[in-house]
């Protein structure tokens, strides 16, 4: 079991306290550190002092860590267009020696578009232009040197690039680093992971309905002549652990959340409770590796992280 760190700095985190916790994963043996792609905060936070672009961070910590996998879970194909992305993506592999992973999605948060002045078209057209960033983003990078890509999709059209500069990462599937596909999308999602993903991702589903999706990824994979053993199954879970129930529900509150609600839907309590937990997740859906939403980046993050390194880790892997 890979466990690996996921944050989302929109809702309010400098670049410092996303390198203090970067470092502290990596220090602790957490498989990678993941962050959001988002420009506006969510729920009752301001996001103050506002938001830290997904890329510009992953840059800064690709050069402040050395060993610990970075990625995004998701970024948006409507705030970057394919062609620059694969650039930005590659320059990223290259300035962490080849630690990157990109997830992709569709987007779907129309506040934080009409916030930055970013179009965010229907849910159809949302898709069509991820589809075509997939196939531009895997197609630059995949094309041999000397080559030249061209594509004519519904929402992009790409003429004689020379597919530069070339990530250092040559995933079997995506010709760069590995790619990553989520949702819970019944047709178009599935058939996408098929074509282009090292991973399938569910997020803050509950149990029953991941495997469901798992199986409709692992059906696509057959239909497009994949073996479905090859994609990695992932799940992201909200992480929210105490050495005991005062810290556990001290932590709760500190990211405005129920202990129950948590407990129910989460990865919550005591670390006992939270190996429990993933063990039942791994026994009904298969995962590899689960993503710990971790929202508090203060101070506390620290012992956070080393409270779950040290106590769960070593349990489920």
């Amino acid at each position: 079991m890979d466990l690996r760190i996921f944050t989302e700095p929109q809702q309010g985190a400098t670049y410092d306290e996303q390198l203090r916790a970067a470092r502290t994963a990596e220090a602790a043996g957490f498989g990678a550190f993941f962050r959001s792609d988002h420009y506006l905060a969510m729920g009752d936070r301001d996001g103050s002092p506002g938001p830290t672009d997904a890329w510009v961070t992953l840059a800064g910590l690709a050069r402040e860590t050395s060993t610990i996998r970075l990625g995004t879970l998701v970024t948006s194909a409507t705030f970057r267009r394919p062609g620059p992305t694969a650039i930005a993506v590659a320059q990223v592999d290259a300035m962490s020696d080849g630690r990157v992973e990109f997830g992709l999605g569709a987007g779907w948060f129309e506040d934080e578009h009409t916030a930055y002045g970013i179009p965010f078209p229907a849910v159809g057209g949302r898709f069509d232009l991820l589809e075509d960033s997939l196939a531009v983003i895997t197609g630059l990078w995949g094309t041999p040197v000397g080559e030249l890509f061209s594509y004519d999709g519904a929402t992009v059209t790409v003429t004689d690039s020379p597919g530069l500069p070339k990530p250092v990462q040559r995933d079997a599937v995506s010709g760069g680093p590995p790619v990553i596909v989520g949702g819970m999308g019944k047709r178009r999602t599935p058939a996408l992971a098929a074509r282009y993903a090292a991973e399938f991702n569910t997020a803050f589903v509950a149990l029953p309905q991941a495997a469901e999706q798992f199986q409709r990824v692992a059906d696509a994979c057959e239909e497009a002549g994949r073996a479905s053993g090859s994609m990695i199954r992932s799940a992201a879970l909200t992480a929210v652990v105490g050495r005991d129930e005062a810290q556990f529900r001290s932590r709760a509150a500190a990211i405005g959340r129920d202990p129950d609600e948590l407990r129910e839907n989460g990865l919550a309590g005591a670390p006992g409770e939270v190996v429990e937990r993933i063990g039942q997740w791994v026994d009904r859906t298969g995962i590899e590796r689960v993503y710990l939403q971790v929202l508090d980046l203060t101070d506390d993050v620290v012992d956070h992280l080393e409270l779950i390194a040290a106590e769960v880790m070593p349990q489920v892997r």
